[in-house]
């Protein structure tokens, strides 16, 4: 409710959120409860039990402090994505919402209910004097554990440390993308030919390749249209052709076949240049350069021949780069016209002006109405023009016939000099500026890399003139931005939590030691891109930037409790405390890990088929990084603590 009333409204990223926090709502109550049934459970061993009130306010308020930092860290931590702008803020800023939502209402509850309904249903019922046997089970292994863990600290830190540092280096080594595949059963294939082809010719084309699409298994439908409408807003020249093609009911991986044999077949069609992929992701591509792929680099100039050679060496370049296909020169020169340059000279001898040529050149080309014809109560305009096949004819153009002032019927090519050329069918601008655009498509490899690379190697290989200069843009950018963006605002929120668990905890070496568990959360996620073979996405970052919430939440708690035991029951900071206290923090722990796991199975599961493809890897890096953070969590911060965390 009270999203709608912000104006976010229900969608798969508001429930992504929600489901990524259901681990701490629920953890939020667990730890309260779990403190309170242990602290009545020890009292009612007590020679002369307390009260049970004061007993469940000792407990809650034992745990209160500890709670509520933990959950305004790891709502800070996602504070970043709610910074994002353009299409990565679009797509995760309701995520971040809904997840610190959750996680402050649920604090709430947990401040006010969880202690009333402790008090209703645990207070005035006999409990249970020791643990239920799978709890005392699990409590009792891991003490053997931590015992082994603690005796052989420096192997166990070593492997440690060799592990993160090859998980970092994997890290750097994985692929790249600002979104993922996105199966929506159906692709939009582009084609461009040679400017100046005809209408007629496209369609032929287009025929032959429908039936070859049409022949792939799981097609269901493919339509075509060519050219631009008469009145459009697109500047399409009749070389240009788009189809939709529908797909029937099929797997992620199916819909990926089908995409590379589509490929496959318009490779077949030389002279031919293409683009296919999914509507969603043309739409996302054009909305950050203007064009539906996602490597764009403008050269924007004056001159048009130095733009146009400029283009084509930029092209030449990119088609020598690894990975890269379908480049696309968007504006390129070549397409036949007639030109017609008027005589001045033969214009003033024959009392023409040039006002009366271009009116019979319009006419010509563009029809002009010369009258009125009536059938029965219809009225039709009659209007005057060239065969179509005489507008590319220069004979006939040049036998137009133009009326002097004095009655004389002239043709047009005693005022005019007339002879085909080439031109351009369009000139592109951007901000008020002439541009060449050129486009191309990843089809394999890292997409940041590959960008690099090509800059690198343009401003090495191609040199430009003080008014000539290139702009690279698309997908590829907006995702480094994007990424750079969440990184540095991620490090700021990382300053104000690393200043909230000093404040939480008030000793600066140990508020450090409960960041020592991140690089192992990194290790878990990273094994899980790598088996799930997906690409790193900003969908990746914001599954990192989860699992960095979780690991330190869950330390923080462990931390908190060993120092209770020291500073308020006045255990010794030894190994035998430092036991107790994780042993008796286990069953939340694992309660958190288990449930968000749990809750994240799903999402996580089959993420390359239709519906999970953004979410899906997110969830597949919280489920690794759970399993990795939570072992080392409960193993060896532990042990770190026991050496390097005593104040």
């Amino acid at each position: 409710m009270v999203l709608l009333e912000a104006g976010v409204n229900l969608n798969i990223m508001v429930l992504g959120g929600l489901a990524i926090a259901l681990g701490e709502v629920v953890d939020d109550a667990i730890i309260d409860t779990e403190n309170i049934f242990r602290r009545l459970r020890e009292n009612r061993l007590l020679p002369q039990p307390l009260p049970v009130d004061d007993v469940i306010n000792a407990a809650s308020l034992e745990v209160r402090g500890s709670v509520v930092y933990a959950s305004f860290i790891v709502a800070l931590v996602f504070v970043p994505l709610l910074t994002l702008d353009g299409v990565a803020g679009r797509l995760f800023a309701p995520l971040g919402y809904s997840y610190i939502l959750a996680i402050l209402l649920s604090l709430l509850v947990a401040l006010t209910l969880t202690p009333a309904l402790c008090h209703a249903l645990l207070g005035r019922y006999n409990l249970e004097t020791k643990d239920p046997p799978l709890i005392a089970t699990l409590k009792n292994a891991y003490k053997n554990g931590l015992l082994a863990a603690s005796k052989h600290f420096k192997p166990i830190l070593l492997t440690s440390m060799v592990i993160c540092l090859s998980g970092l280096i994997a890290f750097f080594t994985l692929d790249h993308k600002f979104l993922p595949e996105l199966r929506e059963g159906h692709y939009i294939v582009h084609t461009t030919s040679i400017p100046g082809t005809s209408l007629a010719e496209s369609i032929r084309i287009g025929t032959q390749l429908t039936g070859q699409f049409m022949a792939i298994a799981g097609v269901e439908s493919v339509s075509q249209w060519a050219g631009r409408a008469e009145r459009g807003a697109d500047t399409y020249g009749s070389h240009y052709s788009e189809y939709e093609i529908r797909l029937k009911p099929n797997s992620g991986a199916g819909q990926q076949e089908i995409l590379d044999k589509l490929r496959t077949v318009l490779g077949n069609f030389p002279g031919i240049g293409f683009e296919a992929n999914t509507f969603l992701i043309e739409r996302v591509d054009e909305t950050i350069s203007g064009y539906t792929s996602p490597v764009v680099v403008n050269i924007f100039g004056n001159d048009l021949n130095a733009l146009d050679a400029k283009a084509q060496a930029v092209a030449e370049t990119m088609r020598k780069l690894p990975g890269v296909g379908n480049v696309q020169v968007r504006s390129p020169p070549g397409t036949p016209f007639v030109q017609v340059h008027l005589n001045l000279n033969q214009l003033a001898y024959w009392g023409v002006t040039p006002e009366q040529v271009m009116v019979c050149l319009q006419s010509a080309y563009e029809t002009t109405v010369v009258g009125k014809t009536f059938e029965g109560n219809k009225i039709f305009d009659i209007a005057v023009t060239l065969l179509p096949e005489q507008k590319t004819n220069i004979m006939a153009i040049s036998e137009l016939p133009i009326k002097t002032l004095d009655g004389t019927v002239i043709k047009l090519a005693q005022v005019a000099d007339i002879k085909p050329n080439t031109g351009r069918y369009n000139i592109l601008r951007q901000n008020s500026q002439r541009k060449q655009t050129i486009t191309a498509t990843i089809v394999e490899g890292d997409m940041d890399a590959f960008m690099q690379t090509l800059k690198a190697q343009v401003l090495k290989e191609i040199s430009f003139a003080a008014d000539t200069y290139p702009e690279f843009t698309g997908a590829a950018v907006e995702q480094a931005k994007a990424r750079t963006k969440l990184i540095l605002h991620s490090l700021l929120a990382g300053a104000g939590v690393l200043i909230l668990i000093y404040i939480a905890i008030g000793n600066l070496r140990q508020a450090l030691l409960t960041l020592a568990n991140l690089p192992f959360a990194l290790i878990g996620g990273i094994a899980a891109v790598i088996l799930t073979e997906a690409p790193l996405s900003v969908g990746s970052v914001v599954g990192f930037i989860t699992l960095f919430g979780i690991t330190v939440r869950n330390s923080i708690m462990l931390l908190s409790h060993c120092r209770y035991l020291v500073d308020k029951e006045g255990k010794t900071w030894n190994l035998e405390t430092i036991t107790l206290a994780a042993q008796e923090r286990l069953p939340s722990i694992l309660m958190t890990a288990l449930v968000t796991a749990l809750a994240m199975f799903p999402i996580a599961f089959n993420s390359d088929n239709p519906g999970s493809e953004i979410m899906g890897p997110m969830a597949s890096i919280i489920i690794g990084g759970l399993f990795s953070s939570t072992i080392l969590n409960l193993l060896l911060l532990p042990c770190l603590l026991l050496r390097y965390g005593k104040s």
